[in-house]
């Protein structure tokens, strides 16, 4: 029968999102970075510090700067966390967010300090009185503001429709608070509707992407530890990048901050949506010939830091190890008590040790980022 399957993955793969059904989003600028329309879906995260303290906030904002991250949110939960913003602000290479709950005059001392973007909750900076402040400050300046609806901090009016109905009163609680902002005039706006389930999430940002075209700050909330919350964010935030939407996302993990980073660059390099470096590993079985879960442990980290897209596979056997090194930007296999080193599909480097194979798997990494690295400049520069 003809007419009834449509790929989502095109072979054409990194264009920064995928094809969308949906309406387009419209653009609105963060900073340097600019969300919406056909632009790359951004990756961020939030600092865990108390931001009154400068040094190490500013140390945890450069974590997740080497990282990759392109936006920062700081809480600011006080008055001496709002003094700070100028400080931290002047020494960041990305767009910086200021975090505001409960308190509109916070908002106001963020907009004072230059910050990029604030996010409000319509839950507990909830009527027009108490927002209007804050809404001629953002028109003002032009400054963007994100309507952050959360599940667990729903008004305390809509939490009737929230027991029958989550979704409905999510994205009821986003769609009154842009006629309030839009009424004041205030448009530079980006919207997240989270909730810690996935299914309810889901849905939220599909109704919504309906009914608005505004841009979507995409994530799971309070998604878990580790592992947990990675395979949570990626089973809820796979599906949405899959239909197209999502704008910018964080990863919430209660983990190192700079993990958030990791596990979003690995879901949108996995859906093909953007292009970081990737490990791919074995997870191993009797006929492995070195441990492939610690090489690829002491590994990781340089993989990680590399600043160009290079996909790297370390195979424990002759199965697929061949097959998957090849076809690697730099591959490593081991087979009858030797390891072999392929760059690029062909035969790079032979070694009789794992440490003289890790040695010169790294010195083939190395090589291979820096000929990407190469290239890429002359392809700017011709063209």
């Amino acid at each position: 029968m003809d007419g009834g399957y449509k790929p989502i993955f095109q072979r054409k793969r990194a264009a920064g999102r995928l094809p969308s059904a949906y309406p387009q989003r419209r653009e609105v600028a963060v900073g340097s970075v600019v969300l919406g329309a056909d632009n790359p879906v951004a990756i961020q995260s939030m600092t865990t510090t108390d931001t009154s303290d400068v040094e190490a906030t500013l140390a945890e904002i450069r974590l997740l700067e080497e990282a990759g991250c392109e936006l920062i949110r700081v809480s600011v939960p006080d008055e001496k966390s709002a003094h700070a913003l100028p400080a931290i602000k002047k020494q960041m290479r990305v767009p910086l967010i200021a975090d505001i709950h409960f308190q509109p005059k916070l908002a106001l001392a963020a907009i004072a300090a230059g910050v990029d973007k604030v996010r409000l909750n319509p839950g507990n900076i909830v009527t027009r009185d108490r927002l209007e402040p804050v809404a001629r400050e953002l028109a003002k300046h032009k400054m963007p503001v994100r309507i952050g609806v959360n599940a667990g901090s729903i008004a305390a009016d809509l939490k009737p429709l929230y027991r029958d109905d989550p979704v409905a009163a999510i994205v009821k609680s986003a769609h009154r608070y842009i006629e309030m902002l839009e009424s004041l005039g205030v448009h530079q706006i980006v919207v997240a509707l989270k909730s810690s389930d996935v299914p309810v999430t889901v849905e939220a940002y599909r109704k919504f992407a309906w009914e608005s075209d505004y841009p979507l700050h995409m994530g799971i909330t309070e998604a878990g530890p580790g592992i947990i919350g990675a395979s949570r964010s990626a089973a809820g935030l796979g599906l949405l990048l899959a239909e197209g939407l999502g704008d910018t996302l964080r990863v919430s993990l209660a983990s190192g901050v700079e993990d958030e980073v990791v596990v979003a660059k690995e879901i949108l390099s996995s859906l093909g949506i953007r292009e970081f470096p990737r490990l791919i590993a074995c997870p191993t079985c009797a006929r492995q010939e070195f441990d492939v879960i610690a090489t690829a442990g002491r590994l990781q980290r340089t993989l990680l830091s590399l600043k160009v897209p290079l996909t790297v596979a370390i195979m424990g056997c002759v199965v697929n190890g061949p097959g998957e090194a090849a076809e690697a930007d730099v591959g490593l296999i081991a087979s009858g008590g030797s390891f072999t080193i392929y760059r690029d599909g062909a035969i790079a480097q032979r070694a009789n040790s794992l440490a003289e194979a890790e040695a010169a798997f790294r010195r083939q990494i190395a090589l291979a980022a820096e000929a990407y690295a190469n290239k890429s400049k002359m392809a700017v520069r011709d063209g």
